[in-house]
């Protein structure tokens, strides 16, 4: 029997299009106990203002459900007459989610955090997860070593990409990326490129969008073994027979300071200490005995970052402008990243600051993140903002373009000066390795 309309229990749904909407679809779409009222988003700029389609929303929401600015969160409580709001994404600082827990509160409704149990699913075939306790921890470098590992083994790997669905939804809802003309049939975001293209370069088909139970589908039907690569610090959406968390001694205290990435660790069966060779060993101390005390039966990994400069030369005594992963160096607070070390292990005689000659959203960018003084975070969630991107480049004053984003933004937008292209994978620097914990787990593969 349905409840009637009245019995429903008024829910929004805090989160940056991603948790989002896998909750939603997991928990409340066919729920009738429940009526989601609204989504809020945040982080990613220019995806609220918009609707949850009612072709993905289902029956029980003919009209779809509006997304709003996180910023009305209290008066849409009131407006909407809210009995509860569910937070339903990741990388905040635990400040954070009890100040927004107090938001909600204070305005009348119940907060929610939902766990593993109501959100995951389980897929028929293995799933390994690679997720981190912060954004920019080196999650991804990890996820490709895992991916050549389970290729070693002859296994046909399928990656299933952590959602980034800023476009149109409705042609978001399953994506499948196997070559560079998915990313421009499906006018990808610099930020998708940087997750995906790394893994198209090694063979592997990645899957991503809006609805991950009909992804998990698809992918089991290509795969021996599916990799989770996660995003920000977030839980994986299906449940993994092997959890790998990748920890980041440059930010010692951050794996218990943020959610969901404490979480993460605390899940863990592996915990790798990335960036070992650029952290100092009191930093990356205080990280082992914060996890080990955290979870002292996860096994435990060191791997440094190795970068590589495809042309050292136009570095040294240069003028550089130092272009980083955008994610890493916004809301994973960041000051720097690849693209500053090796900038200033190879000679640079000046970092120029981008700030002066930024453009349009740029500009708000570096006014939201104040942390950030030379570099520029390579942000591009849609076209607009990928041309303000170029145009902010263009305009600065300097000798050398330092690109050290995952994938070679020269193939997006034109630059007018010369660059050159930083990339780093992980190097192990204990025992056991990935490959002998993977082999170990799954002991029926072939070594």
């Amino acid at each position: 029997m349905r409840s009637p309309e009245s019995a429903r229990i008024r829910t929004i749904i805090m989160g940056a299009a991603g948790r989002d909407f896998h909750n939603f679809n997991v928990c409340f779409r066919y729920n009738d106990r429940f009526n989601v009222v609204a989504f809020t988003a945040s982080q990613i700029p220019g995806i609220e203002k918009r609707v949850y389609p009612a072709e993905l929303a289902g029956p029980l929401y003919r009209n779809g459900i509006p997304i709003h600015s996180e910023d009305e969160l209290a008066q849409l409580i009131a407006k909407l007459d809210a009995r509860q709001v569910i937070l339903a994404y990741s990388d905040l600082s635990c400040l954070d989610v009890m100040r927004k827990a107090s938001i909600a509160l204070a305005s009348g409704a119940d907060f929610v955090l939902q766990g593993p149990r109501s959100t995951m699913l389980r897929a028929k075939v293995p799933v390994v997860s690679v997720c981190a306790v912060r954004t920019g921890a080196g999650k991804s470098t990890v996820a490709r070593k895992v991916s050549d590992i389970l290729r070693k083994f002859n296994r046909k790997v399928v990656v299933v990409r952590h959602p980034m669905p800023y476009g149109d939804l409705r042609a978001q809802e399953i994506q499948r990326f196997a070559a560079y003309q998915d990313l421009d049939r499906q006018n990808c975001t610099i930020e998708e490129r940087e997750e995906y293209e790394p893994h198209i370069d090694r063979g592997n088909v990645v899957f991503a969008g809006v609805d991950y139970g009909k992804i998990l589908s698809a992918a089991e039907k290509e795969s021996d073994v599916i990799v989770w690569d996660g995003g920000n610090n977030d839980m994986p959406f299906y449940t993994p027979d092997l959890h790998i968390v990748v920890a980041d001694p440059l930010r010692p205290g951050h794996e218990v300071g943020y959610y969901p990435g404490e979480a993460n660790v605390r899940m863990a069966d592996v915990i790798v200490l990335n960036k070992v060779d650029s952290a100092s060993p009191s930093a990356v101390e205080a990280v082992r005995k914060n996890v080990e005390q955290l979870n002292p039966q996860a096994i435990i990994v060191e791997t440094a970052s190795s970068v590589v400069v495809d042309d050292p030369s136009l570095v040294k005594d240069r003028r550089v402008l130092v272009v980083e992963d955008g994610p890493t160096v916004t809301h994973g607070d960041m000051a720097y990243g690849a693209g500053m070390m090796a900038a200033r292990k190879l000679g640079a005689r000046e970092l120029v600051d981008p700030r002066p000659f930024a453009v349009g959203s740029i500009k708000e960018t570096f006014e939201k993140y104040r942390q950030l003084e030379s570099v520029l975070p390579a942000m591009g969630y849609g076209d607009r903002q990928i041309k303000e991107l170029e145009q902010t480049i263009a305009r600065v004053d300097c000798d050398v373009v330092v690109v050290a984003t995952p994938i070679d933004i020269r193939r997006i937008i034109r630059l007018n000066k010369p660059a050159v292209r930083v990339s780093y994978e992980i190097e192990e620097r204990s025992k056991p390795t990935l490959e002998e914990i993977l082999r170990d787990r799954f002991k029926q593969w072939p070594s």
